[in-house]
This record gives C-alpha cells, sequence and structure tokens, in this order.
C-alpha cells in the first residue's frame, strides 16, 4: 500500500541544480529549511514538527525524540510542509545549497530504506521519515568522521539528495568491496554492510595526505559517491585563505602530520 504523496518532479541546472515539484492537489512536499527556491499561488508552506510522517504521528513525546534526534545530525527540530491546496497541479522547487548534483531516490525501488550522510537530505514526498543511523560498530564510532552519525531516509516514496561534484553510483555484487574516503560517501541501500580500516602502513599515513583511516562498503547493494565533499572544499577554501603558515602542499609531511584526523579526506 502506498503511504506516501506520489509526486512528480524535474531536474535542472548541471552544476548548480535544482529540483522542481509537479504537486497534485492535496499532495505535499517536504523540505529542510533554506533548501526553498520558489512556488505558484496554490502553494501553502507550513512549518512541521519532525518530517510529518506517520512515524512521527504519536504523541507529544514520541515526536520530540523523533525531531531531537534530527539535532545529532546537524538537521533543525522543524521542517517545512508545501501542499497545493487548490484545484489544478501546481509546482514548488528547491536549489542545491552549493555545487553539485541533486539525486532522486525511489525509496519504493531501493528496499523503502536508503543510509545517506549527514546535512545530504534536501525534500521529499510527504511520508517519508527522515531519522538518523547509528554506524554501531566500534571503529566506525571512534573514526568514522563524517560517516559516524548518519541519516536514514524511510519510507516508499520519492527523497531527494544533494551531493558535490560529479555522482558516481556503483552497484556492488554479494561479496564485493569499495574502499572510499569517508566523506565522498552520499548514500547507499540498507543492505550494504559499512565500516571502518585503517591506512596500511605508517609512511602512507603520515606522508600520504589521505589521512588514517577510510570507509569499506561491501556488497550486495547500491551505493552513491561524490566526487567533491563539502567538507574538502571548505577545508581548501580556508587553507588559501590563511595569510601565513598555511598547509602547502596535500602530500607534504606537515600536509599529512595536519590532516591525518580532519576527516576531509583531502
Amino acid at each position: 500500500m502506498i503511504s506516501n504523496h506520489e509526486i512528480d518532479y524535474y531536474i535542472h541546472g548541471e552544476e548548480m541544480q535544482c529540483v522542481e515539484i509537479e504537486l497534485d492537489p492535496q499532495e505535499t512536499v517536504i523540505a529542510e529549511s533554506g533548501s526553498f527556491m520558489f512556488m505558484d499561488n496554490g502553494i501553502e508552506m507550513q512549518t512541521i514538527f519532525g518530517d510529518g510522517s506517520q512515524q512521527n504521528s504519536g504523541g507529544f513525546f514520541d515526536k520530540l525524540m523523533g525531531a531531537g534526534k534530527r539535532l545529532l545530525v546537524g538537521e533543525s527540530l522543524f521542517m517545512t510542509a508545501f501542499t497545493n491546496t487548490g484545484y489544478n497541479k501546481q509546482k514548488v522547487a528547491f536549489a542545491a545549497p552549493y555545487a553539485g548534483k541533486i539525486v532522486a531516490l525511489d525509496l519504493s525501488r531501493l528496499g523503502n530504506r536508503i543510509i545517506c550522510q549527514k546535512d545530504a537530505f534536501l525534500c521529499a514526498a510527504k511520508g517519508v521519515s527522515v531519522g538518523i543511523e547509528f554506524q554501531r560498530k566500534l571503529g566506525t564510532g571512534l573514526f568514522g568522521g563524517e560517516g559516524f552519525i548518519m541519516e536514514k531516509l524511510e519510507g516508499d516514496g520519492m527523497a531527494f539528495v544533494h551531493a558535490g561534484g560529479f555522482i558516481l553510483e556503483r552497484d556492488l555484487a554479494p561479496g564485493e568491496q569499495l574502499k572510499v574516503d569517508t566523506g565522498c560517501i552520499v548514500a547507499f541501500t540498507s543492505n550494504v554492510n559499512y565500516d571502518i580500516q585503517m591506512v596500511k602502513g605508517i609512511k602512507n599515513a603520515i606522508f600520504g595526505g589521505e589521512g588514517l583511516f577510510y570507509a569499506t562498503l561491501s556488497g550486495p547493494g547500491k551505493v552513491w559517491l561524490q566526487s567533491l565533499p563539502v567538507s574538502r572544499l571548505a577545508s581548501r577554501i580556508l587553507s588559501y585563505g590563511q595569510p601565513t603558515g598555511g598547509r602547502k602542499e596535500e602530500g607534504s609531511i606537515l600536509g599529512g602530520l595536519g590532516n591525518m584526523f580532519d576527516g576531509d579526506g583531502f
């Protein structure tokens, strides 16, 4: 049974994208604050507590706990719902926060559950649950960096996430393993096994400029990777803004030592 609103969409642009969503009468889309671009006159905007999904439809305490978890992934307690209150189709659009790509995820075809990096969520059909996913393994918790606390999107509707740079999709066969910089992971299906491994060799760790740890993704399942994590972009911009004494070279001993624990993966 379909529990999420069914929405039509179109993604515009190349490097600076926005997604335009067409809503039938009484259809609703939810979005993070700050992503709104424009809407037709027949659409009403309402701030809601949590994500408005059925999982948050219990008592006040349940809603408070569900919304409070979102603070752990850097999100707001509140989301914005955009509902078509007219009698004709109406459109609303949401823009990506930085250069990159918007990825459309049909949860009904992806096992009804996707794990994604925090801050990746852009918008979704009403009924999609936006929660948090803790990586349970000790190594992942201690050294996972950006990948320790992630978002989970659950439901059978459309959800949209944003990532930096170019997006690469990989279908992993059973037992197939992919080693990835933690910051380059955008999302993966729930049947993919996620773990953290330490870089082998002291020279690689200190002089390689790639950090001490990387993520391993094991199939079966689908993964989405980004070529430019926002943390890496921000780190590079900050380093160029330093008047003197900044980190000059990624591969130098100073660059390696200074960034081993940064989690930006260069």
